[in-house]
């Protein structure tokens, strides 16, 4: 478990399903900062967070759940060295500190797991917050996918793959 103010940050079980779907579901729904198809059901959403090649963690504050992401390893093979993650924010907890900690907490994590870098691979370009937070965390944007997320509300963006040696 780790802790970044009054954020707790702890491996996710099952029993989280109802307060992890609370918080992923409008995200999905959203379609604007995460690539997952908007219809999605519950089921589905929750197994793709919970693949078996997936750590997965929740943030709670207050006994709540306000975030969720998980860790893995980018590819396979010769890149197996490299991490991944997908973190999803509640609505309400926006611009509170929730995904700078999940983030610093998936850095460590990362390093005790023994990976030497990390990689974001289709990060939204229109997505200013998310693009801000990962610089500021000491990622660099290393690529620019021209056009390859269809935004709901602005057509066709430019996807972004940040990288940070760890």
């Amino acid at each position: 478990m780790s802790t970044s103010s009054s954020v707790l940050i702890r491996p996710a079980t099952r029993a989280d399903d109802d307060a992890v779907w609370r918080v992923i579901e409008p995200t999905i729904r959203e379609g604007e900062t995460y690539p997952l198809p908007r219809d999605m059901t519950r089921e589905a959403a929750l197994a793709h967070f919970h693949r078996p090649v997936h750590e997965m963690f929740v943030a709670e504050a207050n006994g709540t759940v306000l975030g969720t992401y998980y860790l893995r390893a980018n590819t396979g093979g010769g890149g197996a060295h490299v991490a991944n993650c997908g973190y999803v924010t509640a609505t309400e907890a926006r611009g509170q500190g929730i995904a700078r900690a999940m983030c610093l907490h998936s850095l460590e994590r990362a390093r005790a797991r023994g990976f030497r870098a990390m990689q974001f691979n289709f990060v939204i370009s229109k997505n200013d917050a998310a693009v801000h937070l990962w610089q500021s965390c000491g990622f660099d944007i290393v690529g620019r996918l021209p056009d390859a997320f269809l935004s709901p509300r602005h057509g066709y963006v430019d996807a972004l793959v940040l990288y940070r040696a760890l």
